[in-house]
């Protein structure tokens, strides 16, 4: 099937490590040219020569901070400078750290803001009117289950992911007529460096394996196992095709049945 995305320009944020590297990859599987970010240079730099030398693709790489406005400005004019426009932009950025609610602080909220929401406006700002110029445009949000179905134990990201579902369908509204489709892409347990950190501290807090707590997470599932990245990055790929044009404002759960509502 040919998902229409040869010669597209792409951005994939925090896209060194786990679901979003694995997205840029399948994008220059597709033919796409590829701009990815991270704030770690070393896994950055290793991630976009990996892919070129797999792939044969045009590769942009640049380390950014997602929650500061100006580095992602900058970034997006860059990209739009070498790749000549902006046609697909995934949203993602690292996860707040786990916390009940009481162990919350005031600085960690507005850091979680920051990084999760605030983030995702940034670039939303910065690329739409290069995707209204061909009037043409994909942005998928990488956010979690949790936008549907809350985490034990991730209260910041349960409360900050949720309002990137409000502002999905908000630009969906507003840019439909200029041929961009808005969606967003909700993971369930998947087995990145982020989970896996997850997974080492609760495993050591309970005095189980990490094997056990695994299997434990998987069973929560229909399909009775957790995830891998390259799954969640085929659906991410998928919505930002020209397959998926008559989708938007949508929230997509890649989460193999974990999300128990109708």
């Amino acid at each position: 099937m040919d998902l229409g995305l040869k010669g597209r320009s792409v951005i994939v944020c925090a896209s060194s490590d786990g679901i979003a590297r694995a997205a840029a990859g399948k994008f220059a599987q597709e033919g796409a040219r590829v701009a990815m970010c991270s704030r770690d240079e070393k896994k950055l730099r290793a991630a976009a020569d990996e892919i070129r030398n797999n792939h044969g693709a045009e590769v942009f790489a640049y380390p950014l901070d997602v929650t500061s406005e100006k580095d992602v400005n900058d970034f997006v004019a860059r990209v739009a400078a070498q790749f000549g426009g902006i046609d697909i932009c995934v949203t993602n950025a690292g996860g707040p750290p786990p916390k009940m609610f009481l162990s919350t602080n005031t600085e960690e909220w507005h850091r979680a803001i920051e990084l999760n929401f605030m983030s995702v406006v940034y670039f939303a700002h910065a690329v739409i009117p290069w995707m209204r110029k061909k009037h043409w445009g994909r942005i998928v949000t990488l956010t979690s289950v949790a936008t549907r179905q809350p985490v034990y134990e991730l209260v910041y990201s349960n409360a900050v992911r949720a309002g990137v579902l409000g502002l999905v369908k908000s630009l969906s509204n507003e840019f439909g007529r200029d041929g961009i489709t808005v969606n967003n892409v909700g993971p369930g347990y998947t087995a990145t460096s982020r989970l896996k950190h997850l997974v080492q501290n609760r495993a050591a807090e309970e005095g189980i394996s990490e094997d056990d707590f695994f299997k434990r997470l998987g069973s929560q599932t229909a399909l009775q196992r957790v995830g891998e990245a390259d799954e969640v990055a085929d659906a991410i790929v998928w919505l930002a095709s020209d397959r998926a044009s008559f989708i938007t404002g949508q929230t997509l759960l890649v989460d193999g049945g974990l999300y128990k509502g109708l």
